[in-house]
């Protein structure tokens, strides 16, 4: 019986393989693989996942991209473009109430969600909105461009002249 046990436990050289030399082995192995997924995370990940939102200043086009009578919201950017005349000014979507997306209409803007209205300056009219929409710095950068910036609020009512 023994030299069955042997002959299964054995290399090719005849020589049996020893419990230390397996124990070896496994434990060889699993630093050599807890190494490899150390060097892996490592490398996948060092760069960090945060994401900061849209930028605040941000370019929509030339004045002549809006007519006279526009008034255009910018979805991804929560704004709304409206031009009278020869003025323009670029006024916040987003309802004071609770932060919902309203909408532009020929008459002002209307909240979907709650139903707060605010006239075509963003004033409140109507609904459980507290204060009116922000209106934000409007400039025309060197190359042209109109850059909004919502980091700054300007007071109602405050055109930029085209």
């Amino acid at each position: 019986m023994s030299d069955k046990y042997d002959a299964q436990n054995s290399t090719e050289s005849g020589e049996p393989i020893s419990r230390r030399k397996v124990l070896a082995w496994l434990t060889s192995m699993g630093l050599l693989g807890s190494g490899i997924v150390t060097v892996f995370s490592n490398l996948v990940f060092i760069k960090p996942r945060a994401t900061y939102g849209q930028p605040s200043r941000f370019s929509i086009g030339t004045p002549d991209d809006f007519p006279p009578g526009t008034r255009i919201a910018f979805g991804t950017q929560k704004v709304a473009i409206i031009r009278e005349g020869n003025k323009m000014a670029a006024i916040s979507t987003t309802c004071t109430h609770l932060g919902c997306i309203v909408g532009v209409a020929d008459t002002g803007f209307a909240c979907p969600c709650h139903g707060s209205r605010y006239d075509q300056d963003g004033n409140v009219t109507g609904g459980p909105a507290p204060k009116p929409l922000p209106w934000f710095e409007l400039t025309l950068a060197p190359n042209g461009e109109l850059e909004i910036d919502k980091s700054k609020e300007i007071t109602a009512g405050k055109w930029f002249n085209v």
